[in-house]
Formats: structure tokens, sequence, C-alpha cells
């Protein structure tokens, strides 16, 4: 009971500082404060790329409890992995079953893709909606309120970091990204963020290999407090 009541005041008093005094960029960084501030919630990511393209990401569904347990299913192409994380640690499930994020980074010395080093990245680097739009709203040049929605262009080296993002090698250093640019558009309701879509281009020169990206991704959150996760007491053993 106490905890309800404590979750409804911090919206509450998020909605209420989202006044004409704020900024629009004050008030995304308040809606995402409120939303980080509740007991669980769900949300859906999915990302735009053009026909051509020679990676198709799938949809990212995850769920993330306060102070718990954050759980993706993660779509590439016709597959879909599975990764739990809590704090600093994460797992992710394999052919092999669960493997700790260390374990599943290892390179399988083949000199090929490796899906499994590549999805491991992408947890151990993700951020959930209310941190990620956080950081959109802190990498914008200046945002500004329309009908519906807060939008705005990122700033340089915002999308030049959203363009090398889990892209490291194994001695860890970024690729070189150039021409980098984008913009983000943030849709709130009563206080509480409920979407955002974030667009970045560039060309990214990685292993000697150049590609440009121009992609577009979409988050919708949903039931939030109405979250339930289930962790596979496997997956629970590695992140203890």
């Amino acid at each position: 009971m106490k905890n309800n009541l404590w979750v409804g005041l911090m919206t509450l008093v998020a909605g209420s500082f989202l006044t004409a005094d704020a900024s629009p960029k004050d008030d995304v960084k308040i809606a995402a404060a409120a939303l980080g501030s509740q007991t669980n919630y769900s949300w859906q990511a999915t990302v735009e790329v053009p026909a051509d393209a020679q990676f198709k990401p799938g949809p990212t569904d995850g769920k993330t409890e306060k102070g718990g347990y954050t759980t993706l299913a993660i779509g590439f192409g016709d597959n879909t992995t599975e990764a739990v994380i809590q704090r600093t640690n994460g797992a992710v499930k394999t052919d092999d079953g669960w493997k700790t994020l260390a374990e599943a980074m290892k390179d399988n010395g083949d000199g090929g893709f490796n899906p499994t080093m590549f999805v491991a990245r992408m947890v151990q680097n993700y951020k959930v909606p209310a941190v990620e739009a956080a950081s959109l709203a802190g990498n914008a040049k200046e945002l500004n309120q329309y009908s519906n929605a807060i939008s705005g262009d990122l700033t340089e080296a915002g999308a030049k970091e959203l363009l090398s993002f889990r892209r490291r090698g194994n001695g860890g250093e970024p690729p070189t990204v150039t021409n980098p640019k984008g913009s983000v558009t943030f849709w709130i309701r009563d206080g509480q963020l409920v979407k955002y879509q974030y667009h970045i281009q560039g060309t990214v020169s990685f292993n000697g290999n150049d590609r440009d990206v121009d992609r577009t991704t979409t988050v919708e959150i949903k039931d939030v407090n109405a979250t339930k996760i289930d962790v596979a007491d496997e997956a629970k053993k590695l992140l203890e």
C-alpha cells in the first residue's frame, strides 16, 4: 500500500513540474525519471532500416523491475534470443544453455559472424527506456514542444555515440564514424514517458569495411506497474 502511494506521489510530482517554466528538455528528463521510479514496466523496441540493409533487426521485447531483473527477448532475423540483466551482471540463453556475458562474448575462433557474441555485446550495453530516454534528451541540441510531442535534432557527438554503440572489436576499439546526424521525438502522457523514437544516419567504418547506416528505432512503453517477470533458475544462478 505504501509503495503504491509513493509511486503515485512521484508521478503526481513529476506531472506538476511539467509547466511552462520548464524547458521541453527538462520535461523529458522529468518524465523519464517518473518512469524509472515505477515498480515495473514493459516495452517493445522496433527498428526500421532500408530494404537493402545487410542486417535487419527484429523487435526487442523488454521487461524491468525496480531494483530487480531486466529481461530481454531480442529478435534478429528469424531468431529470438533471451537475456537477463541484474545490476551489472547479465546472462544470455544459447543453444548450449544459459551463459554469462563473459562466456558468450568469447571468440569462437572461426573468424565469421558470431551472433551470440553480437547479442551479448548488445546486452552488456543495454539501456532500459527510462535511462535511454534521459540520455537521448541530454544528447539533443534543443528540444521543442509541438502539438503532441517533443522533438529536436541530436548533437553530432550524440548521433556518433549511437552509431558506434555495441560495435566494439575484441580490443575494445570503437569504429570510425563519419557524417553522423540524427533526431529524436518523445511522447509524454500525464507526466510520464509513453513512447520515443530516434533516427540516426552516418557512415561506420569497422575492420576496414564502410557501411552506410540509416536506422529508426521506436520504443513503446506499456504495462506500467502491471508487468510480471519470470527468470529461469539457471539464469538466476549465473547472476548470483
